[in-house]
C-alpha cells in the first residue's frame, strides 16, 4: 500500500527545489522586472512632459467612468491611499499624476487585455494637490481629478 499524500508532497517538494535553482542561477528570469523603466516620465518636472513620454500624448477627455477613492483630508503626506476604477472598456493603463509634486507622475499601471479597471497604491503628497487618474483606452487618454488636502508633507515638508 502507497501513501499517496506523501508523494505528491515529495514530487511538489523537488519541482519547487528546481524551480528556486533555476531561479537562482539565472537559468529563469522575469521578464517584467527586466522591462525598460520609463524613468523621463516619472522624473519629468510638468505634467505634460510626464505624460508625453509615458503615454504619447497630454491631450486628456474628462470622463465620468473613472473614479478615484482617495481622502479628502490626508493627515500624512508621505501615505496617502487611492483607488482608481474605471468602467471604459478595453484600458491599456492606468496612471496617477499628482499635479504639485517635483515629479508629478506618481505611479503607471498597464493593464492585460483581460483585466479590470482597478487599481489601489500608496502615493506621497508633497502638499495639497489635485490628485488625477488618466487612463488610456481604444488610444486615447481619459482623466478625472479629485483634490486632496495635506496637513504635514510626505515629500520632505
Amino acid at each position: 500500500m502507497t501513501n499517496t499524500k506523501r508523494r505528491t508532497f515529495l514530487k511538489g517538494t523537488m519541482a519547487a527545489g528546481a524551480v528556486s535553482a533555476a531561479i537562482g542561477v539565472g537559468l529563469l528570469t522575469p521578464r517584467m522586472v527586466l522591462a525598460a523603466w520609463p524613468s523621463a516620465a516619472f522624473n519629468a518636472e510638468s505634467v505634460d512632459a510626464a505624460l508625453n513620454e509615458l503615454l504619447g500624448s497630454q491631450q486628456m477627455e474628462e470622463s465620468d467612468k473613472i473614479d478615484i477613492r482617495a481622502p479628502d483630508i490626508a493627515e500624512n503626506g508621505a501615505v496617502v491611499p487611492v483607488t482608481v476604477t474605471t468602467d471604459i472598456a478595453n484600458p491599456e493603463s492606468i496612471s496617477i499624476i499628482a499635479r504639485q509634486n517635483a515629479s508629478p507622475m506618481v505611479a503607471s499601471f498597464v493593464l492585460g487585455s483581460s483585466t479590470e479597471g482597478f487599481v489601489s497604491t500608496r502615493i506621497k503628497l508633497g502638499k495639497t494637490s489635485d490628485v488625477v487618474a488618466v487612463v488610456k483606452a481604444n488610444g486615447k487618454l481619459y482623466s478625472t481629478s479629485k483634490e486632496v488636502k495635506v496637513t504635514i508633507g510626505g515629500c520632505g515638508g
